[in-house]
C-alpha cells in the first residue's frame, strides 16, 4: 500500500511571456516528513517551483495538490505553510518576540496561547532569552533563527525555504545546515528547501531534485545522486567530476568500451545506452581515480597524464592533470599517501570500471 504524497505537482508548467517555459511539465511528489531540496543553477526553475507551491505564483497549466486536494487557486495565507527567505524579511520596528508572534497575531490566536507558542518556537531555535531585542541587535545567524522560529510558530504542515543561508559566511552557514537538519529530524515536519549549493543540498536532504532548463533531471537520495548520476548534467553539477571525451567502439551488455583521441581504451557503465560510434563522455568522481607511477600504465582504464598543479585542501590534495587532447582532469588523493606526485611529473591514472560512467 502506497502512502499518498503530501504535495503533488501534476503536469505543472509556468511561463511569464507566453513563449518561454520557466517550468516545463513538472511532475513531483513530496512525501510527508521528508527534507527535499530543489537544487539547480540560476534560471533552472527551482525558485519558481517553490513560489508556485507557496502560492505567490500561479501555474500556467497543470495542478498542485495538497493531501489530494487542488490548491492552485488557494491564496498563500490559507495554505498553512511556513516560509523562510534569504533576506529573513523581519520587521525592524518589532521586537524578536513580536516578529515571531506575527503569524499568530494575524490568525487572532489568544494572547496567553500566543505567548506560550512564541516561547516554544524560540526555544526550538535556541533564542529563548532574546525576545526583547530588535533585529538590528542580532547577528545574521540569529536573525535567520528568528525567521525560522516565525515560520514554525503556527505549526505549519510544510516549511518552505528559499536559500535562507545564502547571506551567511561559510563557517556559520555550515553550522546552520547541521542545526536545520537536526531540527527537521526532531520536529518531523516536511521541509522544501531551494539552493544552488550542491554541498548544502547533500548535507541536509533526504532527497534532492536536480533542476535544469525548467525540469527535473534527477530526483534521488543524496548517496544515489552522487554515486549514480543519471545524465551528464547531474554528473557535472553535483559534486566534482572528471570527464574524458571519446567514442563508443564496443558494446558489452550494460557496459561499453570508449576510445579516446590518443587511442586509450576505457570500459565503463553505459548509462544512456549510447550506440556504437556515438560521441560520449566518460565520467568519474575525482576521489575514485588511483594515481600510479607512469611506468605502471597497462591495459584499459589506464590514462597517461602530466601533473600540472598540486593544491592543498586541508583534508586532501587535489591534482590538476593534463591528458592528451582532453579537458583538464581533477584527481583527489588523501594526505596519508607514501609519496605525493609533484607538479611536472608524469603519472598514470587508473579509472576503475565500476566507478566509470559513460554518458551519451
Amino acid at each position: 500500500m502506497t502512502t499518498q504524497a503530501l504535495v503533488k505537482f501534476a503536469g505543472v508548467q509556468k511561463t511569464y511571456d507566453g513563449t518561454v517555459l520557466v517550468v516545463r511539465e513538472l511532475n513531483l511528489d513530496i512525501q510527508r516528513g521528508e527534507f527535499l531540496s530543489l537544487l539547480g543553477p540560476s534560471g533552472s526553475g527551482k525558485t519558481t517551483t517553490l513560489m508556485m507551491l507557496a502560492g505567490f505564483e500561479s501555474p500556467t497549466s497543470g495542478e498542485i495538490f495538497l493531501n489530494g486536494i487542488p490548491i492552485t487557486k488557494t491564496p498563500p495565507h490559507k495554505r498553512n505553510f511556513g516560509m523562510v527567505f534569504q533576506n529573513y524579511a523581519l520587521f525592524p520596528h518589532m521586537s524578536v518576540a513580536d516578529n515571531v508572534a506575527y503569524p499568530l497575531t494575524v490568525r487572532k490566536v489568544p494572547k496567553a496561547e500566543r505567548e506560550a507558542r512564541v516561547l516554544r518556537a524560540m526555544d526550538m531555535v535556541q533564542l529563548g532569552s532574546m525576545g526583547e531585542r530588535y533585529p538590528s541587535q542580532l547577528s545574521g545567524g540569529q536573525q535567520q533563527r528568528v525567521a525560522l522560529a516565525r515560520a514554525l510558530v503556527f505549526d505549519p504542515q510544510l516549511v518552505l525555504m528559499d536559500e535562507p543561508l545564502g547571506a551567511l559566511d561559510k563557517q556559520l552557514r555550515e553550522h546552520m545546515q547541521l542545526e536545520l537538519k537536526a531540527l527537521h529530524q526532531k520536529l518531523g515536519l516536511t521541509f522544501v528547501y531551494v539552493t544552488h549549493d550542491q554541498s548544502e543540498a547533500l548535507t541536509m536532504s533526504d532527497r534532492v531534485a536536480v533542476f535544469n532548463d525548467g525540469g527535473i533531471q534527477q530526483i534521488d537520495s543524496v548517496d544515489r545522486l552522487y554515486e549514480t548520476p543519471s545524465n551528464r548534467f547531474v554528473a557535472g553539477f553535483v559534486g566534482d567530476n572528471t570527464a574524458l571525451d571519446g567514442k563508443v567502439v564496443a558494446l558489452h551488455g550494460n557496459q561499453c568500451e570508449v576510445a579516446l583521441a590518443d587511442g586509450t581504451r576505457l570500459l565503463g557503465s553505459n548509462i544512456n545506452q549510447a550506440a556504437l560510434g556515438a560521441a560520449v563522455q566518460a565520467c568519474i568522481r575525482p576521489e575514485r581515480i588511483q594515481v600510479l607511477p607512469a611506468a605502471e600504465s597497462k591495459g584499459p582504464n589506464f590514462v597517461n597524464a602530466l601533473v600540472q598543479d598540486v593544491i592543498y585542501f586541508g583534508d586532501h590534495l587535489r591534482l590538476r592533470c593534463s591528458t592528451a587532447g582532453q579537458p583538464e582532469a581533477t584527481v583527489k588523493i588523501g594526505l596519508t599517501g607514501a609519496t605525493t606526485p609533484q607538479a611536472g611529473s608524469s603519472v598514470c591514472l587508473h579509472l576503475p570500471t565500476e566507478h566509470l560512467r559513460v554518458y551519451a
